[in-house]
């Protein structure tokens, strides 16, 4: 048995095709399909059904998959504790971040980031919440940057900053010129959310106390997307609540702040409980905590929004 092995059945579970998993391993398919002939006689057990379309693993497949994942990633721990005593911030690394976060952090800390560290790739994909937590434990990316608090003894989780909420409106409504904004002034009917599964929504909810939202609209509208909720906005059709990172100067609606407690959304940087690679940790938290407002940092006065 080898690592190579490993690695092989582990791209066969991920991509269920003898071909496309070569290709992502950089062998040729016979190549593959014989080591993993290879491994299966060596254990005397068959890992995957060949009957299957796509090719699915058996039962005692999937726990030696499962445990060809750990093994895989403590040889990558063992292989990065070596490179970190060494000062090194060479590699490539798989960095999942949610959609509401991604677009309005992201263009703030990677260029500087990318700047100091020429010699870092890193592999950036948008994942819900629940995805980028799963991934970690998988081992299919690195890193995570998600709204917290997660609380999974599998993930740590290190603060970065605290994103305030604002009440976003179009020019004329009557919430516009309201002084003094709370939940209270907020009638549900009213209120534009995105679709379930995102945290975002959820810490809404929170927010609003109201577990269930009828509407009144004469229509129905689903979006993963803050800024088409600020379209419909703009438009005239309700409002919303958006994170303040989502508002620039050039915005044709108006934002408003609620009173204190004002309600936020702890943004955190999450790895699995393994992952070695501090000094990489430290750098990228350093650059995005750069990046952001200086009083995102402060808790005071502030109430954080839970999303499970």
């Amino acid at each position: 048995m080898t690592l190579q092995q490993l690695e092989y059945i582990v791209a066969l579970d991920t991509y269920r095709h003898f071909v496309t998993a070569a290709e992502k391993t950089f062998v040729t398919q016979p190549t593959l399909t014989m080591q993993v002939k290879k491994l299966e006689e060596e254990m005397g057990i068959v890992i995957f059904d060949r009957k299957k379309n796509p090719l699915e693993p058996t039962k005692i497949g999937k726990a030696v998959i499962s445990k060809a994942r750990d093994i895989l990633r403590e040889s990558r721990a063992l292989q990065a504790i070596v490179a970190q005593q060494q000062d090194n911030m060479e590699g490539s690394f798989r960095l999942g971040v949610i959609p509401t976060i991604s677009p309005y952090l992201l263009p703030k800390f990677l260029p500087g980031f990318l700047a100091e560290f020429e010699t870092t790739n890193l592999q950036i994909k948008e994942m819900q919440t629940d995805a980028i937590l799963a991934a970690l434990k998988n081992d299919s990316i690195d890193i995570g940057i998600l709204a917290g608090p997660v609380e999974d003894a599998a993930i740590r989780e290190i603060s970065l900053y605290f994103e305030p909420f604002l009440l976003y409106v179009s020019q004329n409504d009557a919430l516009a010129q309201e002084q003094n904004i709370s939940a209270s002034n907020l009638d549900s009917q009213e209120l534009l959310l995105l679709t379930e599964g995102h945290c975002l929504r959820n810490q809404i909810v929170s927010f609003c106390n109201r577990p269930k939202f009828s509407q009144h609209f004469h229509f129905e509208f689903e979006s993963g997307s803050i800024e088409a909720l600020k379209g419909m906005v703009e438009s005239g059709l309700g409002y919303t609540l958006v994170p303040e990172l989502a508002i620039t100067a050039q915005e044709k609606g108006i934002s408003k702040r609620f009173i204190a407690p004002e309600p936020v959304r702890e943004i955190c940087l999450v790895t699995h409980s393994s992952f070695p690679k501090e000094k990489l940790l430290a750098n990228l938290i350093f650059h995005i905590q750069k990046s952001i407002p200086t009083e995102f940092k402060q808790l005071e006065n502030r109430r954080i929004m839970r999303w499970k």
